[in-house]
């Protein structure tokens, strides 16, 4: 796919290009016929599942702002939690009409039938959006949700740690490694791994070429221990290894935020988002952090890894919802209307999400927090706008995405735990993902 500006590569899933039959072979979904028409006895209201900080008022301005439809929001714990209420959600038949979700899990919820296809809604508004964001939201050329959110990435680090002990910024993950071996003397860690959460393997195997999924005629291949992901395991190894990482669960997020507030974590691998979290829980190192690009592979250029929680978040339109025509162009106003996304990019009044607007750019100094970085802001806005230009845009989703990450989640908690390298993970994977798709008889390689 072509973009207008370099600027402007964001992840496109790869299955927006994806047009060939078998591939999805459980997709499903009847469009239903007269359930778009509003109930004369009143408004229609919507369910509307999300997580994300600042999706309150924009629901409330929304309400306030429309008299024939009305959002009902309820609040889930994370992203994790949605694919699992979600699930159980589709299964019984109570699905809401609007869910937030990220790019990597459309295409398995399309393989469910769980999604409506609202292309004939939303289709003229595609200009609103940068390719890349709107790609995110497609599987087989249909549209089934509205971006919210576009991928810059970059590393978040404590100033006064790293002037303390003489060091510089990491510029590779060679050099992540060494100043994480400095600071381990002093009882301090340079990242952070979740024991719930692998998508730092993910991230990492991304940006060094990775492709876990891809498509060869026909069929689905799948390549959990190719090049790049054996690169990026040896370096999530040799973190692991040497104790270099923080173990905190997100589950616990309050204790999370306090150990990079005093110092106990030194640096972060981010988007825009997560600083917002950042602002409403911190209490004592305001001033004391600074961006700096995500580190590269010894020798590569800059390549910063897109599409997964870090971004890529959409607004979905589930299949079970009876007002789908309404529900899209509620999806639409929220990414489109100027205080909706001015609330929502703001990291003092909601995520810090950049949107995923064609004029992005123009939103990041409204994304990242003066208040956070201080002295700092103004030279963390070249780097949030330089990561803009060098986001990948090569990575597909697999048809059992939800699935396989599921299954690695508890195989990632073996390795933060040591229990296992990530190399074992990786042939677990392997064989897992191929058998999984044979047994819901789509056609796959590897």
């Amino acid at each position: 796919m072509n973009f207008t500006t370099p600027r402007r590569r964001f992840a496109s899933a790869a299955v927006a290009g994806i047009a060939l039959t078998g591939l999805l072979a459980a997709c499903s979904g009847s469009e239903s016929g007269d359930d778009d028409t509003a109930d004369s006895a009143g408004p229609v209201t919507l369910d509307f599942w999300g997580w994300a900080n600042g999706q309150e008022a924009v629901v409330k301005a929304f309400n306030a702002s429309h008299k024939d439809v009305q959002l009902k929001y309820t609040k889930v714990t994370d992203q994790l939690t949605m694919q699992k209420q979600l699930t159980n959600a589709v299964k019984a038949g109570n699905a809401p009409c609007l869910m937030q979700n990220t790019g990597e899990y459309v295409t398995s919820w399309v393989s469910q039938g769980a999604l409506a296809d609202i292309t004939q809604y939303v289709e003229g508004d595609k200009d609103k959006f940068n390719p890349g964001s709107w790609a995110t939201g497609q599987v087989q050329g249909k549209v089934y949700g509205i971006p919210t959110a576009s991928a810059p990435a970059f590393t978040i680090y404590r100033t006064d740690i790293f002037e303390k002990y003489d060091l510089e910024p990491p510029a590779t993950w060679d050099d992540f490694i060494a100043a994480g071996k400095v600071l381990k003397k002093h009882d301090i860690k340079i990242t952070n791994y979740a024991g719930e959460d692998p998508s730092t393997l993910e991230v990492l195997a991304m940006q060094a070429g990775a492709h876990w999924y891809s498509v060869e005629g026909d069929s689905w291949v799948v390549n959990f221990e190719d090049e790049g992901t054996l690169k990026a395991a040896e370096v999530i190894q040799e973190i692991i290894d040497n104790n270099l990482n923080s173990k905190l669960s997100f589950a616990d997020y309050a204790a999370v935020q306090r150990n990079y507030d005093t110092g106990g974590t030194a640096t972060r691998q981010i988007s825009t988002w997560q600083m917002s979290g950042m602002v409403q829980n911190f209490t004592k190192s305001f001033g004391d952090w600074a961006l700096a690009p995500w580190p590269t592979y010894k020798g590569e250029a800059a390549k910063t890894p897109a599409g997964t929680n870090q971004s890529g978040n959409l607004t979905l339109v589930s299949e079970q919802c009876k007002s789908k025509k309404q529900a899209a162009e509620a999806a639409l106003w929220m990414s489109t209307d100027a205080g909706a996304v001015k609330t929502m990019a703001s990291p003092e009044t909601g995520s810090g999400v950049m949107p995923a607007l064609a004029d992005s750019e123009s939103f990041v100094a409204e994304a990242i927090s003066e208040k956070l970085l201080g002295d700092n802001y103004e030279p963390a806005q070249k780097v949030v706008t330089d990561s803009l230009g060098t986001v990948t845009n090569d990575w597909t989703f697999g048809p059992n995405w939800t699935a396989m990450f599921t299954e690695m989640q508890d195989e990632w908690a073996k390795v933060v735990s040591k229990d296992q390298k990530v190399t074992d993970l990786l042939a677990h994977m392997q064989e897992w993902t191929v058998r999984d798709l044979q047994q819901r008889g789509i056609s796959v390689k590897g």
